[in-house]
C-alpha cells in the first residue's frame, strides 16, 4: 500500500485570537504544502484544522503518517479520544 507522509502545525495569538495552520503532504517525490487561517479561534481548534484539512486532500486509499507537535492532536489518535468525538458529532447529525 503506497505511504503518505504529513507534517502539521497550528497557532494562534491569544487563545482564543487569530490563528492559523499548514501541513505538507509528501508522497513519493510529491510533496504539496496546505494552509489556512481564522480570525477568532482557538490553538488546539488551528492544530487539529492542519491535520483534517490535509486528509481531505487525500486521493486514494493509503497508509498515512501525520507528525504533529500538538499533544491534544497526538492525544487525540494515540489515546483514541477520535472515536467519542467522532460518535458524538454522528449523534448531533441525526
Amino acid at each position: 500500500m503506497e505511504e503518505v507522509i504529513i507534517y502539521t502545525d497550528g497557532a494562534c495569538s491569544g487563545n482564543p485570537g487569530p490563528g492559523g495552520w499548514g501541513s505538507i503532504l509528501m508522497y513519493q517525490e510529491n510533496k504539496k504544502e496546505i494552509s489556512g487561517g481564522k480570525k477568532d479561534t482557538t490553538n488546539n481548534v488551528m492544530e487539529l484544522t492542519a491535520v483534517i484539512e490535509a486528509l481531505k486532500r487525500l486521493k486514494f486509499k493509503c497508509k498515512v503518517s501525520v507528525y504533529s507537535d500538538s499533544a491534544y492532536v497526538v492525544n487525540a489518535f494515540n489515546q483514541k479520544w477520535i472515536y467519542g468525538w467522532m460518535k458524538n458529532r454522528l449523534e448531533k447529525c441525526k
